[in-house]
């Protein structure tokens, strides 16, 4: 007998979520179309302030399914942007007498060239400043710098960086990958040039 209502109470649509009204529905994916960069959240409390009492997964539910993201992928941003970027990093290179030296090397994202490059044993902050005027020229700074969090770049190079016009933007702590062009170069000339030579010192490395 319990199961008998049950069931039936089911088939008269009175047990589980009740269905919303068709026309919060039509409300729900004209608030997606018209605002592409909305999420399901943000539409949802648009609803409560405007007096509807809907969850949020039902939001989700109604709303316009994309086949492409609303924005351009980071990928594509990197395409696009590829000539305006360029990014640097320090290869440790030890020596025959067990020295150590710093190669600072400058890469162009636009053709994966290497733009500069300059060997010292105390990369100070002053020192890398000079080298990114050196390897770029006031009128053809590019727009964005990518690099590391070294604590090498100090305040000098900051400054240098900044009255330039260029945009730095360290990658995030323990994140290699998002400078990953400059590491692959540093790899390869490791592999293919580091790795079977003795260094004697800064005239012999560079």
């Amino acid at each position: 007998m319990r199961v008998s209502r049950l069931i039936g109470a089911g088939n008269l649509g009175i047990g589980g979520r009740p269905k919303i009204d068709r026309g919060l529905r039509e409300f729900i994916r004209r608030m997606s179309r018209e605002n592409p960069l909305w999420g399901a959240p943000r539409i949802h409390g648009e609803l409560l302030m405007l007096g509807f009492d809907v969850a949020q997964s039902t939001v989700s539910k109604y709303m316009v399914q994309r086949q492409e993201p609303p924005s351009q992928t980071w990928k594509t941003f990197l395409r696009n942007h590829a000539e305006a970027i360029a990014a640097i990093d320090m290869c440790v290179v030890p020596t025959l007498t067990f020295d150590l030296l710093f190669a600072f090397l400058v890469l162009g994202h636009g053709r994966r060239q290497l733009l500069w490059f300059e060997v010292t044993r105390h990369p100070t902050a002053m020192w890398l400043a000079r080298q990114v005027t050196e390897a770029f020229p006031w009128i053809s700074a590019p727009t964005y710098l990518l690099r590391d969090n070294d604590g090498a770049y100090g305040q000098a190079f900051t400054h240098r960086v900044t009255a330039m016009g260029i945009r730095d933007r360290p990658t995030s702590p323990g994140s290699p990958w998002q400078n990953g062009h400059v590491e692959r170069l540093i790899g390869t000339i490791r592999r293919e040039c580091l790795d079977h030579v003795l260094i004697t010192g800064i005239r012999h490395l560079r």
